[in-house]
């Protein structure tokens, strides 16, 4: 076969593994790869296309990014550039196409699909959001990020006894604050699925503050809390997804703090570093997984679908069960997260020993 790859949305840790892994199970099967630069748009006007070889796969496993370039582009916004994509797909003799992206990506390549081109999906998003599968590559090393932030936002919180509001991306999906808070042991974890006062946020800091002098809350990026007004913005991306990191909730949570406490806050938006670096051990294993699995399909003409891993295994799962879904955190996560909080309160008010 002669098999495309490209990678679409936000870079993460883990891109070129799953790259890697295409191309060395390709090879393997006598194929040829061709890997499409900028993500879609490498497949409109006329395409930006290279063989992979050898000399280009090598050396990328450790490395974060993804050598193919990305981009948030939208050929689904218009007939006409669909058409394109289909176009650079046959003047490139191209039989199979694997995309590895989050949830944009792959709606797209639901899209082309349907219009009868074999498609493969491969997830990745720190977010973790996409339905269906347990964990997207990029997620792992996200929350490793989060959690070193943390520890060493404690030391520094406590040395000056000060209020850290941390903000973490997850749009509107809190795995990410989730996991990297629980790990990175915060006292307070808000996220878009339990929407909270900014009064029991003031609550708990004050709390917090009568014995342990120190806080460390973190806030997901698309969460909502009621008493303030994060800032609203119009822009958006081409897949109509406003951009949150406008919003400046993280800063309005640690104005309102310190204006309610007389305590003094500070905030720190992890931002673009949670994207960054080399992908942890599991990123690295999960994204070979899927992209070995991504060829074997194209092999076995099941098309249509995106690897997911569920428990121990990777299976196919329908790309028309995945899009247009968003994959929010489970109630035994956020279940944990609520005892956790209380649990913290709790510990508060009782008095700390050194």
């Amino acid at each position: 076969m002669r098999i495309g790859v490209l990678t679409g949305g936000g870079d993460c840790p883990g891109l070129n593994a799953a790259i890697r892994a295409i191309a060395h199970r390709a090879w393997m099967l006598g194929d040829e790869v061709h890997g499409f630069r900028e993500g879609w748009a490498g497949l409109l006007g006329e395409g930006d296309s290279l063989p992979l070889t050898q000399d280009e796969i090598a050396g990328i496993l450790h490395l974060g990014g993804t050598i193919l370039g990305s981009s948030r582009t939208n050929p689904a916004r218009s007939e006409a550039e669909m058409r394109q994509v289909e176009e650079n797909l046959a003047r490139r003799r191209i039989e199979g196409l694997v995309t590895i992206g989050g949830d944009d990506t792959l709606s797209v390549s639901a899209k082309l699909s349907a219009r009868g081109f074999a498609v493969v999906g491969v997830p990745k998003t720190i977010d973790n959001d996409v339905p269906h599968t347990d964990y997207c590559i990029g997620f792992d090393t996200a929350t490793d990020i989060v959690g070193e932030a943390l520890d060493r936002l404690h030391t520094t919180a406590e040395s000056h006894r000060r209020v850290m509001v941390v903000e973490v991306m997850g749009r509107d999906a809190g795995w990410l604050a989730v996991v990297g808070g629980v790990g990175g042991g915060a006292d307070l974890i808000i996220i878009p699925e339990e929407p909270m006062s900014i009064e029991r946020v003031v609550h708990h800091v004050q709390h917090r503050m009568e014995t342990r002098q120190f806080s460390i809350v973190v806030v997901a990026e698309g969460a909502r809390v009621e008493g303030i007004e994060s800032q609203s913005s119009s822009a958006v991306d081409q897949f109509g997804h406003a951009l949150l990191a406008t919003r400046g909730i993280g800063t309005r949570i640690a104005e309102e703090i310190e204006r309610r406490t007389g305590v003094e806050a500070r905030v720190t938006v992890l931002g673009h570093v949670q994207r960054g670096g080399s992908p942890s051990m599991f990123d690295r294993v999960m994204a070979t997984r899927m992209g070995v699995a991504a060829v074997d399909y194209l092999h076995e003409g099941r098309t249509g679908v995106m690897t997911a891993s569920q428990g121990l295994e990777i299976v196919p799962v329908p790309f028309s069960d995945v899009t247009g879904r968003n994959r929010t955190v489970d109630r035994r996560f956020s279940r944990l997260v609520f005892e956790f909080n209380a649990a913290e309160e709790a510990e508060s008010s009782q008095p700390h020993r050194h």
